[in-house]
This record gives C-alpha cells, sequence and structure tokens, in this order.
C-alpha cells in the first residue's frame, strides 16, 4: 500500500471518527441549537468533505489510478439504471418504517440518536432545507468517492480480494458514523456493505450515490415532523 494511500486511510478511520463524534456529542449536550450554528454545520461539512475528495483524486491521479477504477464511470447503463431504482426502493422502504416508528411509539421519540438529530442537527424551515439539500448531495457523492471508491479499491488492490475489499470499505463507512453509537455502528456497517456489494457489481458509484441521497433527505426533511408529532401524542396521551 502507497504510504499517501495509508495516511488517508488513517485519518479517515481514526481521525475522521473521534473528531466527528465530539462534535456531533456537544451539539446533542446543548439544550437546543441556533440557526446560524445548524447553518455553520452544513458548511463546514460542505467544504471538508469536498477537500478530502480533491486531496482523494489528486493521490490517486498522481499514482496513475484511473477514474473508472474509481468507480467514476457508467460501464453498463442499463445494469446501473436497474440496480440504482432495486437500492434507492429498499432504502426508501426502511427510512419510511424506521420513521413511522418514531410516530408509532412516543416513547421511542425521547431516544435514540435519530430523534435527538431531528431536533439538533435536522433543518427547521425552508432556508435550512435547502442548506441541508446541499449538504446532501456532497454527502452521497463525496462518501461514495471517498468510501466505495477510494478505500474500496485500495483494500482490493492491497488485500487481492473482492471481499476484503467490501468488508474493509463498510467497516471504514461505519466507524466514520462513531457518533451515531453502538446501534449505528451496525446500521451503517449492513448499509455500507450493501453499498459496497453494489459498487463491486456495477463497477459504479451510481447506484450507491443515489441510495446515500434518499437515505439522508429522507431522515432530514421528515424527522422532525414525525418527532413533533409522536411528542405532541405522549403528552396527550401520557399512559
Amino acid at each position: 500500500m502507497h504510504w499517501d494511500f495509508a495516511i488517508i486511510l488513517l485519518v479517515l478511520g481514526v481521525a475522521v471518527p473521534l473528531l466527528g463524534r465530539r462534535r456531533i456529542r456537544k451539539l446533542m449536550e446543548a439544550a437546543s441549537t441556533t440557526k446560524t450554528e445548524r447553518l455553520v454545520l452544513y458548511a463546514s461539512t460542505i467544504a471538508f468533505q469536498w477537500i478530502v475528495v480533491a486531496l482523494i483524486l489528486w493521490r490517486t491521479h498522481a499514482r496513475q489510478i484511473a477514474p473508472a477504477a474509481l468507480g467514476l464511470a457508467l460501464p453498463r447503463p442499463g445494469a446501473t439504471l436497474l440496480a440504482a431504482v432495486v437500492l434507492c426502493a429498499l432504502i426508501l422502504v426502511n427510512q419510511t418504517v424506521a420513521l413511522r416508528r418514531l410516530k408509532d411509539d412516543p416513547d421511542n421519540a425521547a431516544h435514540g440518536i435519530l430523534p435527538h438529530l431531528a431536533r439538533k442537527v435536522f433543518p427547521q424551515d425552508g432556508p435550512e432545507r435547502v442548506a441541508f439539500a446541499a449538504l446532501v448531495l456532497t454527502v452521497s457523492i463525496c462518501e461514495e468517492i471517498i468510501y466505495r471508491g477510494f478505500a474500496q479499491r485500495v483494500f482490493q488492490d492491497w488485500a487481492a480480494s473482492v471481499a476484503v475489499a467490501i468488508v474493509g470499505s463498510a467497516a471504514m463507512f461505519s466507524l466514520a458514523h462513531l457518533y451515531q453509537g453502538r446501534r449505528g455502528l451496525v446500521s451503517t456497517f449492513v448499509v455500507g456493505l450493501l453499498f459496497s456489494i453494489v459498487r463491486a457489481l456495477t463497477g459504479t458509484l451510481a447506484p450507491a450515490s443515489a441510495a446515500h441521497f434518499v437515505a439522508d433527505i429522507t431522515a432530514g426533511f421528515l424527522a422532525p415532523a414525525k418527532v413533533r408529532d409522536a411528542k405532541a401524542e405522549a403528552v396527550i396521551s401520557p399512559n
């Protein structure tokens, strides 16, 4: 493994998870967050992710790794479109079920990472939703390049194994969501496995990027209202 790739993986596997957890934990501990704090979080995350992607593309180009090797191509457009539709549908169903649980179980609206994110990180009005949509678009492109493109390719070249590459990429992706706690680590690992398998089968990042966008935009736009409804029902029917 090249030294520069090893450094990038080390940063992604250690520094990014720890710093992300620290930042989100600080927001979670606050009684509430302001519009400015949320917008700054969105903007800084967008900037950071594009910087990381620029660094990755620079170093992979220097190592003569073609963009297609990172999944930045459409080798089979028909299969890619089918995979994208199926993957987006699966993710949408999963998100819908998860959000419905918040409303069906009012007590759940007071616990877990999703309700806290809904109240303190997710957008609360129109302008914030526009900024959040830009964040989600960035994340769905950049994180796929970082984890399913770069990390998966590096692990595959290093271990000469597609299976190792899939598991390694999913593990890195899971660690990036350390702030979500143990349950979040498990769920993002499973999602990471699914995305990595689809990337390996199709040779492109497009289906995973589309599904990633669907997952995050659905949660960000719908979770705040679901949490408010669940809390209101808990007040009306405390028993």
